[in-house]
């Protein structure tokens, strides 16, 4: 089996990016209404909500979240294309959402998920997406595996 395949055989990628909101206040449905997309995850704080198994949660959220994930729509092992995306795909950057996430007390990050299998890859985050990120008030965050 290569280094970039699951058990099945099949190649994914050793990049991808999510978008997430999430905090006590967050309410699913206005984001999806807010960005007109729907959520590849999302969690109702009090309630049960879907598991990545498809499963049902045995037990309520203990906040709110909202995430669109770019693993599912793009394959490539560099993150530019994922955090291009994620961009086009919510319309960013959005002058009034660092308003709208400080107002819902929420945070807003984009995790960016790096396989470094080799030891030798250097995580793609352009200075134009940091920039974009903070002046939304966004942090990016490096998930990293070895």
């Amino acid at each position: 089996m290569r280094h970039n395949e699951c058990p099945t055989g099949t190649p994914h990628a050793r990049a991808h990016a999510t978008l997430i909101i999430s905090g006590d206040s967050v309410s699913p449905g206005f984001w999806t209404e807010y960005f007109g997309v729907e959520p590849d995850r999302q969690i109702a704080k009090g309630q049960s909500f879907e598991l990545p198994s498809g499963k049902l949660s045995s037990r309520p959220g203990k906040f709110g979240m909202w995430a669109v994930e770019s693993k599912d729509a793009i394959r490539s092992d560099e993150l530019a294309p994922h955090l291009l995306y994620l961009k086009s795909r919510l319309g960013l950057p959005r002058a009034e959402l660092r308003g709208l996430i400080q107002a819902q007390e929420a945070k807003l990050a984009l995790w960016c998920y790096w396989m470094n299998d080799t030891g030798d890859r250097v995580p793609d985050v352009s200075d134009d997406i940091r920039a974009m990120m903070e002046a939304m008030g966004g942090t990016v965050e490096i998930d990293e595996y070895r």
